[in-house]
């Protein structure tokens, strides 16, 4: 190892001496200091968290009518009250492989590959040993015949069906994809659907709920992208930059402030290669 030139050594001690100066110079102001020195650390106004995304944040749902100089205690107390104590799971799966040459929905069924992926999955989702709440099934025919291959796996969790996860078209992508297009109308229709899935299934848990749920929702590769960028409060215009696997699980939990994790997205590694396809 070559040993350090003057240059290179006086070079070293200004870097030491500056970041120390600048070091002691935040300190004293009481300010922050940051990993990075090379970067923005302050977020820009699109990126910063909003609290109240879901608007169940505790102070944002009281309306006191006194001071709150007065009544502080008595604040902080319904505050504790309206706090949720449990943490939601969204365990979001895609449909197997299905038969994309089928005019009407009911001849879009599963292929033999699709029912392949989907017992997988079940399996997976079995061997997780999570204590599932509740299946939520889109009322597509792919959708439809996913979750019941994966409920006998799971036989003992309650199925429920949502026609607010069939598939759609939920935003105009950006950048657009040349190959694939929609008229303006059907994003009119189904990103109003779309959102109001999002809006029933993604939340912090209500206060009364008193354990950890975890919810299986089988849907499609547009809803879950589009769910995945909005719960991460990313632009929903980016949603089609992501790519599903047929039958991947893509987790994501919600917890008690109102942070969201993404836990993994598109998971497909519990399928041999030879099994796996996304188109």
């Amino acid at each position: 190892m070559r040993p350090f030139s003057k240059v290179n050594k006086l070079f070293l001690g200004v870097c030491v001496a500056s970041g120390a100066v600048t070091y002691y110079f935040l300190n004293g102001s009481n300010k922050k200091v940051y990993a990075s020195w090379t970067s923005n650390y302050e977020p820009s106004a699109h990126a910063r968290w909003d609290d109240n995304w879901d608007h169940r944040s505790p102070k944002f749902l009281l309306h006191p009518k006194y001071s709150k100089d007065e009544n502080n205690n008595q604040i902080h107390s319904e505050i504790e009250v309206n706090k949720a104590k449990s943490v939601r799971h969204l365990i979001l799966i895609r449909h197997g492989q299905y038969n994309v040459n089928g005019q009407f929905d009911e001849d879009r069924t599963l292929t033999k590959l699709g029912k392949i992926q989907a017992e997988y999955t079940g399996k997976r989702l079995k061997e997780l040993g999570l204590p599932y709440t509740k299946i939520i099934k889109s009322t597509m025919s792919r959708a439809q015949e996913t979750g019941s291959i994966i409920s006998t796996s799971l036989p003992d969790v309650p199925v429920k069906h949502c026609d607010l996860l069939r598939e759609g078209a939920p935003i105009p992508p950006e950048p657009p994809i040349g190959s694939w297009k929609q008229e303006m109308y059907k994003f009119f229709v189904d990103g109003a659907r779309i959102e109001a899935a999002f809006r029933r299934y993604f939340h912090r848990a209500a206060p009364q709920q008193k354990e950890d749920s975890y919810t299986v929702l089988v849907c499609h590769a547009n809803v879950i992208r589009y769910f995945v960028c909005r719960a991460l409060q990313l632009p929903a215009e980016a949603w089609l930059r992501m790519s599903l696997n047929h039958a991947s699980i893509t987790w994501i939990t919600i917890t008690p402030s109102g942070r969201v994790v993404l836990r993994c997205l598109g998971d497909s590694g519990h399928m041999p290669p030879d099994v796996i396809t996304s188109r």
